[in-house]
């Protein structure tokens, strides 16, 4: 399966640009090296404008959902499409919307976890929805949003429910960019699963975004990264049968003893 990663540079406070970022991006890559897949980064229609998400906020996904529709089924790809700031009645979420080749929302999930560090809980609310995968081109899938990759539990529930592959998007400031590379390797190599991220590049109210997008297999093996703190593509080309491999030859989901683990 062959990816395309947008380690997009966001301009803070402007929807409408960053749409327009997007949709010459994809048209660029497809022409170019046409992709199955393509990621993009979190809170790609604002950024962390999050004092005026009130204003900035899709309105349940009125806007967005159409616009990504349209590039997945217009250029036969799917789509990790990152998160969006985003009213659901009269709270505002941290959204992911995921869609297949044919333009369908096979899967959308909001942010559990938000960042005490950036403020998030006093402009966002936190997700009450277990996260689940879903499935692209046959191949079982998760997604977590940036501050989710904290929280081993979230990853290893979408192991456990068969995920090959887990996408993490995020804007990870360059403060912590070590936790962002180092939280990845653990996560891959403990769910024996691919670990691909879309990170940020770009400023927002004095925070650096530290980009590195990664992929990593299940091994725990860099396949490829993003340039640190600029906006960058980052292509790569994934090989499925690597995950059964490795989890056959160290058969940790068979070796766990949950019973003993307690809370």
């Amino acid at each position: 399966m062959k990816y395309m990663i947008y380690q997009m540079d966001v301009v803070v406070a402007n929807p409408k640009e960053n749409q327009i970022k997007i949709e010459k991006w994809v048209e660029a890559q497809v022409t170019k090296s046409k992709p199955d897949t393509i990621v993009l980064p979190e809170m790609w229609n604002a950024g962390y404008a999050l004092d005026q998400l009130e204003e900035l906020a899709d309105d349940n996904g009125e806007v967005t959902i159409p616009f990504l529709r349209n590039l997945a089924s217009k250029h036969d790809i799917n789509i990790i499409a990152g998160s969006i700031a985003n009213k659901k009645g009269k709270a505002i979420y941290n959204t992911s919307y995921i869609f297949n080749r044919s333009g369908e929302l096979v899967y959308e999930y909001d942010k559990v976890h938000l960042v005490p560090m950036l403020n998030e809980p006093k402009y966002l609310n936190g997700g009450e929805q277990k996260a689940k995968i879903f499935e692209l081109d046959g191949v079982k899938m998760g997604v977590i949003i940036c501050y989710d990759l904290r929280f081993p539990e979230l990853m290893r529930s979408l192991a456990l429910q068969g995920a090959e592959v887990i996408h993490v998007v995020a804007q990870w400031p360059t403060s912590r960019k070590e936790h962002w590379k180092y939280l990845q390797y653990a996560r891959a190599i403990e769910n024996q699963c691919y670990v691909i991220s879309a990170n940020s590049s770009g400023t927002c109210n004095g925070t650096n975004f530290a980009g590195e997008s990664l992929v990593i297999n299940p091994s725990g093996e860099l396949v490829t990264s993003g340039p640190p703190e600029k906006e960058a593509t980052v292509e790569t080309s994934i090989d499925l049968s690597i995950v059964e491999e490795i989890r056959s030859n160290i058969p940790v989901f068979t070796s766990r003893v949950p019973h003993l683990y307690g809370e």
